[in-house]
């Protein structure tokens, strides 16, 4: 956190404690809309509204915008009939879309009510879209200027519609909305203001997202094109809204999110930890967990079956957790680097050949200096025949759990599962497995051992 900005928090709670409202104002008087907003969720939730309260209506609805759902919700919850309408209603498209789409259907129609007719139809139009496409996300207010018109005419147009437009870019559109080009403004200024605005545009088709399309692809078009914003456009090419750089970094950081819980074998969390009850963190996290439990019983069932060759070699049992748990981590390593990558768009589905060669390869070097270095401590415990099963064992089980953390994303890619869905607790679960089948196998086998 900004230290100017830890400066004017704490100096926000004494003046709450104090209760010098007047004070509390002029603070908030010098403040930007965004630090309003990070204040107001660090106070506590009595004063959540009191200080809200405090801004002046034309901030509101701005401060508003950019707390957490669960703040906007206790807000909306505690203030009067009219100042929800007001605040809703000032809220911009897409921003006023975000909250809506996390509502029940109950309470999505209470807050509905509240709107003026003509936000109510644009509201249901966005939320009619795909979760998670472009269309849930864009703004559409955006303005659009015609090919015919002269500079002149576009400009004044354009300054007549500031408030809705926020980028340097002009977007022209032909009759029936159809979008021809996105030109940025700084060829409008320099141009003669008598030419038409057709003599601007440029052979290349302009780059766009489908409404429908996802909006992770969307960030990727406008990080890959170097975007300030992307046109979102219908089925036949006519402009609908746009999607601006902010946009995108909320969906980056829901989407980077959403996959660090499937990781770590947690269902997606709708809140941040600090605002889910305690139910529903239980809730999110015990389905997976006992679902392991299940998976990890066959590993001791295994374990069972080798219980003469453990009798015959105790020493045997020592260094299980060691091998079995570094194959498990192995795995875990291939497993995010091959999320990751697939998430970001760096590899793709035709990647996996090229890309299982290259991991066998680091798979078995790491396993084999892995296994060098364990075989020593093989050596001391148990004698030249126990170093050999360690280091051939370590060697094998780092190098199949790597292959496994590294196909698995793969495999419930092309299944058109997300391979977030390879979670740590999972890749490691089946390492287990799979470490403890070989382990002991070699054993029985390089030190002729009874059978199961």
């Amino acid at each position: 956190m900004d230290s100017h900005l830890e400066q004017s928090i704490i100096e926000l709670k004494e003046l709450l404690r104090l209760d010098e409202r007047t004070d509390i104002q002029e603070l908030l008087d010098y403040m930007r809309v965004q630090d309003i907003a990070h204040a107001l969720m660090e106070v506590g939730e009595h004063d959540l509204g009191v200080v809200f309260n405090l801004l002046e209506p034309g901030r509101k609805a701005d401060v508003f915008s950019y707390l957490e759902t669960p703040h906007q919700m206790r807000l909306l919850e505690a203030s009067p009939r009219d100042d929800a309408r007001f605040i809703l209603s000032e809220m911009d498209a897409d921003d006023l879309t975000g909250l809506l789409q996390t509502l029940d259907p109950e309470t999505l129609r209470a807050y509905l009510r509240l709107l003026p007719f003509r936000a109510i139809r644009r509201a249901l139009k966005q939320l009619n879209y795909p979760e998670d496409s472009a269309g849930r996300v864009m703004s559409p207010d955006v303005v659009a200027v015609d090919p015919d018109w002269s500079l002149r005419r576009a400009l004044a147009f354009i300054r007549r519609n500031a408030d809705e437009h926020s980028n340097n870019v002009i977007f022209v559109v032909d009759q029936d909305r159809v979008l021809l080009a996105a030109v940025p403004i700084r060829h409008f200024l320099r141009a003669a203001s008598d030419r038409p605005v057709r003599e601007l545009l440029s052979d290349a088709d302009p780059i766009t997202i489908g409404v429908s399309e996802s909006a992770v692809e969307a960030a990727r078009k406008i990080q890959h094109y170097d975007l300030e914003t992307l046109p979102v456009v219908g089925e036949t090419g006519e402009l609908l809204g746009v999607i601006t750089v902010d946009d995108v970094m909320d969906v980056l950081e829901a989407e980077s999110t959403e996959d660090f819980h499937k990781i770590g074998a947690v269902g997606t969390l709708p809140l941040s930890p600090q605002d889910a009850s305690p139910f529903l963190l239980y809730r999110k996290r015990v389905g997976w967990l006992l679902g392991l439990v299940a998976f990890n019983t066959i590993g001791a069932l295994m374990i069972s079956q080798y219980e003469e060759a453990i009798e015959a070699l105790v020493v045997l049992v020592f260094f299980l957790p060691l091998i079995v748990d570094s194959g498990g981590n192995a795995g875990a390593q291939s497993a995010t680097l091959m999320v990751r990558a697939l998430a970001t768009g760096e590899v793709t589905s035709r990647d996996w050949l090229r890309l299982w060669g290259k991991e066998l390869g680091v798979a078995v070097g790491i396993g084999v200096t892995m296994g060098l270095a364990v075989s020593v401590l093989g050596l001391w415990r148990g004698g030249a025949d126990i170093a050999l099963l360690v280091a051939i064992a370590m060697t094998l089980i780092v190098a199949f759990a790597s292959m496994v953390g590294m196909l698995l994303p793969f495999i419930l890619n092309r299944m058109k599962l997300d391979p977030a869905t390879a979670s740590v607790p999972l890749i490691t679960a089946i390492a287990d497995l799979g470490g403890i089948m070989i382990y002991f196998s070699l054993a029985v086998a390089l030190l002729g051992l009874a059978t199961p």
